[in-house]
């Protein structure tokens, strides 16, 4: 047991070694649940909403669907769709590659209905890669929350 510990702690000791950073946000739409789920559109649907991305296009790779996203400086990120639930308006999606200071990146957004309209939770999970863990976090918190704008905007907030 003891060196097992030992072996922990010389591994966390090491530099660079990082845990799991997360980020997470949320927007309110006047809009119904379904309208703000519709705005999301399918898995390639993040072109219409989300400000980075200029175009999406989606292929079958082995059985899951995948996604390439064209950011506006020609630089792509490939992502692959995880979980996806019409019924409780949610999907999950993991990059695969990407320009973004993260590895091991999950996340997932949700829609969920409100007494006002809609509420859009889109959180995240990643090993910050290429920077400190909290200049990670607020590149991510960035792209989430142009994202947030961006869906509150399309269901016509």
């Amino acid at each position: 047991m003891k060196t097992t510990t030992l072996a922990i702690a010389a591994l966390l000791a090491l530099p660079g070694y990082a845990f799991a950073a997360d980020v997470s946000g949320t927007v309110t739409t006047t809009a119904d649940a379904k309208a703000a789920w519709a705005a999301l559109g399918d898995f390639c649907g993040i072109e219409a909403w989300h400000p980075a991305v200029t175009a999406c296009s989606m292929e079958d790779h082995g059985g899951t669907k995948r996604r390439t996203l064209t950011l506006g400086d020609g630089s792509t990120i490939v992502e692959d769709l995880v979980a996806w639930d019409d019924a409780d308006m949610a999907y999950t999606y993991r990059i695969i590659e990407s320009p973004l200071p993260v590895d091991n990146y999950e996340s997932t957004i949700k829609v969920t209905s409100t007494a006002d309209g809609a509420r859009v939770d889109w959180t995240g999970t990643f090993d910050p890669k290429g920077m400190s863990e909290g200049d990670a976090v607020g590149v991510m918190q960035g792209v989430y929350d142009a994202g947030l704008t961006g869906i509150a905007e399309a269901a016509g907030q």
